[in-house]
């Protein structure tokens, strides 16, 4: 089997260039299913990721269990492509709605929402609800103080498992989206 970040040749997407920093991830979280192109040559790896597609990634980490008789709250939860995926993250604890009754899937994720969604499948799916988020950041963000109080364990959790790093300046930028090159690389060190 290959490592992870061997260069992998063909892959088929002609806008992924072969020294892109998120190759290696982007290689192995294709390889394995969790991530397809947007066209059959396409990956479109600097498009903003909507919550929808986040959910559907984190479905097909989770092995695509079957939502059959669960419930969804989500009047707008009807697109084919990732009912499934949506039913099962409300159910497994996985994701929450905007509101009760809508779960905004075509809206962008934030960093900070990538967080939370990540620390919940950490927690719910993988830990059996017994993580632990630490108190602080490991390094001092100039921006740490504007994460919104929801996803400060998540953030504070994703740093210190290296799944999030700043973007420069010393900021978290926790409302900046997430493109599908970031998602896909943050999947791949989780």
């Amino acid at each position: 089997s290959k490592q992870p970040g061997a260069l992998y040749e063909p892959l088929p997407f002609t806008d992924v260039a072969d020294d892109a920093w998120y190759r290696p991830e982007l290689v192995y979280a294709y390889e394995n299913g969790l991530v397809n192109g947007t066209t059959a040559n396409t990956f479109s790896p600097n498009v903003i990721v909507t919550r929808a597609q986040v959910v559907t990634v984190l479905y097909r980490m989770a092995g695509s269990p079957s939502a059959s008789g669960m419930k969804c709250p989500f009047a707008d939860n009807t697109a084919a492509w990732s009912r499934d995926a949506i039913t099962w993250a409300y159910n497994a604890g996985v994701a929450n709605g905007f509101t009760d009754s809508r779960f905004a899937g075509s809206a962008t994720v934030t960093r900070e929402q990538l967080a939370a969604f990540l620390f919940r499948y950490a927690d719910k799916v993988v830990s059996g609800g017994t993580l632990k988020a630490p108190l602080s950041y490991a390094d001092s963000f100039r921006d740490a103080s504007s994460v919104s109080a929801y996803a400060v364990p998540a953030m504070t959790w994703a740093v210190s498992v290296g799944l999030i790093n700043g973007v420069g300046e010393n900021k978290l930028d926790p409302t900046g989206n997430s493109t599908r090159g970031q998602v896909a690389t943050v999947i791949v060190r989780y």
